[in-house]
């Protein structure tokens, strides 16, 4: 393997972090993603130019170390980033969030193979390369339900056969690491990741993403067809029950902000449509733009106080001292269900142009929708918010 990449041999293109030359480079990225969104809805078309636009300014590789050649972010900078792209196309941003997710928390584990682990971050710095989990399967549903996996690893013998399937894999068409989730042959099995490398024989899509939103993700079901993967790349996997595969509580809450802010940049496009065409539309009979009513003032003003509500809570979600690892499923719950209502307020104001396929306000919707259904869940969010309020009232 190669040795890693001195941070002195890293060419970085863009600007400071928190520079205000990097804050105009991601206001015109939600710029420019904005104007091909309605596009990408339309066809399904996996956004490859928007990725390859976010690698030209090394935003693929934000949370891989600077050692590696990475930027190194914090989450508050990775919020920044997420929340401009989500503005403009949203399925990009959540590929985007599951490349940041994973290269968080990927050179702390030590599980995989050290060589392994800094491959994968080289090649995101100098490729753009993706990686993403795959973890949902046709018959158990998601994993954080509990349960086994059913794709099966089966010893060879200078390493593993992958056999199986997986749905909502996110960006597969883009990804160039699989990190599969399953379990081993052996009595009693172990369960983890294996990682696989797209082009590995065997791999293929199976079902293809047809969603009411975010449609643009590649969110494919991947099939796994007696897939060699070397004995190395076994790099998380245990006995059942035991720590290993799967989110820490620091991983966790950067998935809840950021995940979050996807859907946040959603509603606060769609409070950009609705204002404009609120202040643009002169209906005949009023002689004066709908923007002038206090009814659409006042709905406005609704928008914007959950908007406000959605930034407050991201912002401090950033800080540990002011929301906990533990109140980070809460964040989600609330960023997600008000960017949901501010969506529809402005459907339901605006009438029919708000749900015409003419106009990005139906897009919006659709796509707002798709924060139900990302783990935490509402209803596991609230169960064990309550389940933690009560613990200090029963007895033992």
């Amino acid at each position: 393997m190669n040795a890693p990449i001195a941070d002195s041999a890293v060419t970085r293109r863009h600007p400071p972090l928190d520079s205000a030359a990097f804050d105009a480079l991601l206001g015109r990225l939600t710029s420019e993603f904005a104007a091909g969104a309605a596009h990408y809805d339309r066809t399904a078309e996996f956004p490859h130019a928007n990725l390859a636009r976010l690698h030209e300014f090394d935003l693929l590789s934000l949370t891989v170390p600077a050692l590696l050649g990475g930027a190194g972010a914090s989450l508050p900078q990775a919020l920044k980033v997420v929340r401009a792209v989500a503005r403009g196309e949203p399925s990009t941003a959540l590929v985007l969030v599951m490349q940041y997710l994973f290269h968080h928390r990927l050179q702390g584990n030590p599980h995989w193979p050290v060589e392994l682990r800094e491959r994968v971050a080289r090649e995101a710095v100098r490729d753009g390369a993706l990686i993403n989990s795959l973890r949902v399967e046709p018959e158990l549903g998601t994993p954080a339900r509990g349960g086994l996996p059913s794709t099966l690893a089966r010893r060879s013998a200078d390493g593993w056969i992958i056999d199986g399937s997986k749905l909502y894999s996110t960006g597969s068409p883009g990804l160039t690491w699989l990190a599969v989730w399953a379990r081993s042959d052996e009595t009693p099995p172990r369960v983890g990741v294996w990682l696989v490398h797209r082009d590995t024989p065997g791999v293929r899509v199976g079902s293809e993403w047809n969603h009411l939103g975010m449609r643009a993700t590649g969110s494919h079901e991947l099939v796994f067809d007696n897939v060699f993967v070397p004995a190395a790349h076994a790099v998380d996997v245990h006995p059942p029950g035991e720590p290993g595969a799967g989110l820490d509580a620091l991983g966790f809450a950067w998935m809840s902000v950021l995940l979050s802010a996807v859907y946040d940049g959603v509603a606060r496009a769609a409070r950009d449509w609705f204002a404009q065409w609120a202040a643009e539309r002169t209906p005949g009979n009023l002689g004066a733009p709908l923007a002038s009513l206090p009814a659409f003032q006042q709905t406005l003003g609704r928008i914007d106080a959950l908007l406000f509500s959605n930034r407050v809570l991201l912002d401090a979600s950033v800080h540990a001292e002011r929301v906990t690892l533990n109140e980070a499923p809460l964040v989600k719950y609330m960023v997600a269900n008000q960017a949901i209502e501010a969506v529809q307020l402005a459907v339901e104001a605006s009438g029919n142009p708000g749900l015409s396929r003419d106009n990005a306000l139906e897009r919006h919707y659709r796509d707002v929708l798709c924060a139900r259904i990302h783990t935490p869940q509402n209803d596991s969010v609230l169960q064990g918010a309550g389940r933690a309020g009560f613990a200090a009232f029963v007895r033992a």
